[in-house]
């Protein structure tokens, strides 16, 4: 008896699925997108937040401390917020950090525009950031188990392996190869 066969009957799917089939359903399309874009934003909050602490000051310390004050709440609160992840609704937890992240990231948008961008200001504003994507991350990965059926569990995970994977890379530039 082929083990694969008796493996596959009883996991009961009746169709194999491809990888990109967690993408049919809308819940996860549309997490699975808004990160993407979220990334994006990331992407462009670490440079301009680094470009402009380096146009305000010419101190390579503070322009370091920059990309510390968003990896520092992140490695700081990793278990913390996972056990927030499991205590709380998830859905609740990804809708409050992301609430936070926009007040953080309208409230460094404002101090920038307005020109009363200081270093403290940037770093403090930064920090926040750092403290959103530490609660946002637990959450995150957890729910995939909520969004998609058992069958497609797999390729969702990998799925949103990539995009954290492409988020790390993106707050590690150094770890691109």
């Amino acid at each position: 008896m082929n083990m694969s066969a008796t493996s596959e009957e009883t996991a009961g799917s009746s169709a194999p699925s491809s990888s990109w089939s967690p993408l049919r359903g809308a819940a996860f399309r549309s997490l699975w997108l808004a990160t993407l874009v979220s990334n994006l934003g990331g992407w462009m909050q670490a440079v301009g937040a680094a470009w402009l602490m380096a146009s305000i000051t010419p101190s390579p310390l503070l322009v370091s401390l920059v990309q510390t004050a968003v990896g520092l709440p992140i490695f700081l609160l990793a278990l913390p917020a996972g056990a927030l992840a499991d205590i709380f609704p998830r859905r609740r937890l990804l809708l409050i950090s992301n609430y936070f992240l926009l007040a953080v990231i309208s409230g460094l948008a404002v101090c920038a525009l307005t020109g009363r961008a200081t270093p403290a200001a940037l770093l403090a504003f930064t920090f926040g950031v750092g403290l959103g994507e530490a609660l946002e991350a637990p959450p995150f990965q957890a729910i995939v188990s909520d969004l998609v059926p058992k069958s497609q569990l797999v390729a969702a995970v990998s799925l949103n392996s990539v995009a954290t994977i492409w988020r790390a890379q993106s707050d590690r530039p150094w770890a691109a190869s």
